[in-house]
């Protein structure tokens, strides 16, 4: 049986005075019955793993270069995250593929580099609103599947999260029909190229997830998490999203 990935992403938020929030975090969550995970700005996460030791959080990364070290003025490897203390690294946020002109093979890249330093990669696939008016989010999320996973793919280190582009920070979100839809595609897109690694892989939804709605979206099948944005920011609004999926069959 799949393990629960309750995923924040802090984005590019966070500086030393709000680490409150995640001494707030583990205090109130206890033992939950899902994996935890805060993915913070990269100068936050040794200082976050150094506080989490002995808890059930986990410290990720938000991005990493493809290569393992090299002249890449600015960039961080996968091995300096998991030096740092991070354990799982998003990869191919809508956020980068827009603002970075990441491809798809570049994710890929990325996914192998993470996976061979044993790392946890969370790939993002998702559909712009143009995309989804005209009727071809199945054709672009799958042709994201197939280009950002590598071969090698397992279910212990790779976990897909579906983030429509247009549900991101705006406050909307798809019906649970749409959700389960793109859930069961992916599911079934994964099995039939995975086999059984690919049917035991974790799918997230992420976009717009929010303590009043998490309950509802954790009962659709198919969604074995969440990747969430700025309720991950205060420790309150995050436990009751962890707590929900805590509590999901």
């Amino acid at each position: 049986m799949k393990t629960k990935l309750a995923a924040g992403n802090w984005k590019m938020n966070g500086l030393s005075g709000d680490l409150i929030e995640i001494e707030t975090l583990i205090a109130g969550f206890g033992r939950p019955d899902c994996d935890v995970l805060i993915c913070p700005p990269a100068t936050l996460i040794h200082r976050m793993h150094e506080m989490a030791i002995g808890s059930d959080l986990r410290i990720g990364a938000q991005d990493c270069h493809s290569e393992l070290s090299g002249a890449h003025t600015g960039d961080l490897s996968a091995a300096m995250l998991a030096d740092a203390g991070a354990s799982y690294v998003i990869l191919g946020h809508s956020e980068r593929r827009t603002d970075h002109g990441e491809t798809d093979a570049l994710v890929r890249a990325k996914t192998v580099a993470v996976l061979e330093r044993g790392l946890t990669a969370i790939v993002c696939v998702g559909e712009t609103e143009a995309e989804r008016d005209a009727g071809t989010t199945l054709d672009v999320i799958g042709a994201q599947v197939r280009g950002s996973l590598p071969d090698n793919s397992v279910a212990a280190h790779v976990v897909v999260a579906y983030e429509p582009v247009w549900a991101i920070g705006t406050g909307r979100t798809p019906t649970p029909e749409q959700i389960a839809d793109v859930h069961g595609f992916l599911r079934k897109q994964l099995t039939e190229r995975f086999g059984k690694e690919g049917n035991g892989m974790r799918l997230l939804y992420g976009g717009s997830v929010k303590p009043d709605n998490a309950e509802a979206i954790f009962a659709l099948d198919n969604v074995d998490g969440a990747l969430v944005g700025g309720a991950s920011l205060k420790a309150g609004a995050f436990s009751r999203i962890v707590t929900a999926l805590s509590a999901a069959e």
